[in-house]
């Protein structure tokens, strides 16, 4: 055992004993949390409208599936487009509340919960192995939608540890590759890690008729982020602001909804293989297609 792994031993076993439990018994989840397993799949999930966590929708039973199609998690690691913070941190609680970061939905929404628990080991061992920048833990913040309403369907039990990590919003697109690249090794004790929020997003312009249409530069938009993700093209997928331009702007007057993609993409190793779901609109200007990355 070198001395990296002693000294995450002691501060995990430190930790253990702070909340009551024995040496005995932190010593057998120690080995446990850190055990390899198969390498596990990432995701970029398009979360849309909150109602399709609990609404019967394709994305509501598209979500449904994964949850009974993907190896169980020992972990949860959601990349949320709606927690942004100064600097880069990743929740360390045990018990993450439910958040309701949103308004004007019927009140069935606002009653929902997702009681699943936090998990501090997980939390200390990604702010440990994340080298790229300093990423510090909270205690503060919880589960917010853009977390619980994709997790509601796929794991209604919330039995599984969920924690988040934060998105520095002044950063570039190759912070968040950056760090997704160091996030690799939770791939492989077991945690399953999710970016969530949408490939196209842009609130001002959605068309509220109904209908099946969908604004040109969306379509352009997620067509060229299609065939970059396809080619494995990271240096233009980092670069789509100045290659897409006006398009770019059009797709994300704010880009926290498309953040959360950079840490997926940041996971991608070569013989992995790229396949997409849900690849639809909604009101013409927010794409719900998803990504699964997974080995090959």
């Amino acid at each position: 055992m070198n001395r990296r792994t002693i000294l995450k031993a002691g501060g995990l076993l430190a930790l253990a004993q702070l909340s009551g439990m024995s040496t005995l018994s932190a010593l057998e989840k120690l080995g446990s949390y850190l055990a390899p397993t198969e390498r596990m799949p990432v995701m970029f999930i398009g979360h849309g409208n909150p109602m399709n966590a609990i609404e019967d929708t394709s994305y509501h039973r598209s979500w449904q599936a994964m949850g009974k199609t993907l190896p169980r998690p020992k972990a949860i690691l959601s990349v949320s487009a709606h927690w942004i913070t100064k600097g880069t941190k990743v929740t360390a609680m045990n018990h993450p509340k439910t958040i309701h970061d949103f308004g004007g939905f019927p009140k069935k929404l606002f009653d929902q919960e997702y009681p699943a628990p936090g998990t501090p080991e997980f939390a200390k061992l990604t702010a440990e192995i994340v080298t790229y920048s300093h990423i510090q833990t909270d205690e503060t913040w919880g589960l917010d939608h853009g977390t619980w309403s994709v997790l509601l369907p796929m794991y209604p039990a919330a039995d599984i540890p969920v924690y988040q990590l934060s998105l520095d919003y002044d950063q570039p697109p190759a912070y968040h590759f950056e760090i997704g690249k160091q996030l690799n090794k939770l791939r492989d004790k077991g945690v399953l890690i999710i970016g969530s929020g949408n490939l196209v997003h842009n609130l001002r312009e959605v068309d509220w008729s109904g209908g099946n249409k969908v604004y040109d530069w969306a379509k352009e938009f997620d067509t060229k982020f299609t065939d970059w993700m396809n080619k494995g093209d990271h240096k233009s997928l980092l670069n789509y602001q100045s290659i897409l331009g006006n398009t770019a702007k059009m797709a994300h007057p704010t880009y926290d909804h498309l953040l959360p993609l950079f840490y997926i993409l940041g996971l991608q190793q070569k013989n992995d293989k790229v396949s997409f779901f849900n690849s639809q609109f909604d009101m013409a200007s927010i794409s719900m297609k998803s990504v699964m990355i997974a080995a090959g």
